[in-house]
């Protein structure tokens, strides 16, 4: 099991590593999560350079791939040489994104006619797109999922581990993370925002 986090130069650290360190809770054999990146190092909006974990051809190939957000994913849906490389499929993947992500999936197509969650900044961008935004943190239509605002990140990546394993496996993850005095009341909003988006059999 793969689960690619696309990041970009400019990227938003809270999207990238916060969905990171969640999907990560989930320890056994055969489960991967990865940075993709288009080059070999890339450096975020507040100056901190990683070094990517995997290529955007892999992540093409991947069983789940997340857009994170950043100061230049303006600049990035209009540079054909990142875009063309950007071959994913709903059919047999879960496709999430947050805040500016959300633009990508708009000029990649894969949102269509289904109504996104993005942050405010990136708002009208996406509305440009074609797009009906929703005022909420969270909506998914199949495979597809969208959120807004940075530390929405946790909804994406608990959506993506309750597709996988299922809802108490997301709920272990996030009662991990959550501030302690608040764990209860943290993971109940977290999974009420998720849960009406998941398939019978995940909820479980």
């Amino acid at each position: 099991m793969h689960i690619a986090i696309l990041t970009f130069d400019g990227f938003n650290e809270l999207d990238s590593l916060i969905a990171l360190g969640i999907l990560n809770r989930i320890r056994k054999p055969g489960w991967r999560v990865t940075l993709s990146c288009p080059t070999p190092t890339v450096t975020s909006m507040n100056g901190v350079t990683l070094h990517g974990q995997s290529t955007l051809a892999e992540a093409c190939d991947a069983d789940a791939v997340l857009f994170g957000s950043g100061m230049k994913t303006r600049e990035i849906v209009n540079d054909q040489s990142i875009m063309r490389q950007l071959k994913l499929s709903p059919s047999r993947q879960l496709i999430g994104a947050q805040c500016s992500g959300t633009l990508m999936l708009a000029k990649l197509g894969y949102l269509k006619s289904i109504p996104a969650c993005t942050d405010l900044l990136t708002k009208p961008w996406v509305q440009e797109a074609g797009i009906d935004v929703l005022n909420q943190p969270f909506y998914a239509d199949g495979n597809v999922a969208t959120a807004g605002g940075c530390l929405s990140s946790q909804y994406l990546a608990a959506w993506v581990i309750a597709r996988f394993e299922g809802l108490d496996a997301a709920r272990s993850a996030l009662h991990y993370v959550a501030p302690v005095g608040e764990k209860e009341l943290y993971v109940g909003r977290a999974l009420a925002n998720i849960s009406p988006y998941l398939p019978i059999n995940s909820r479980q």
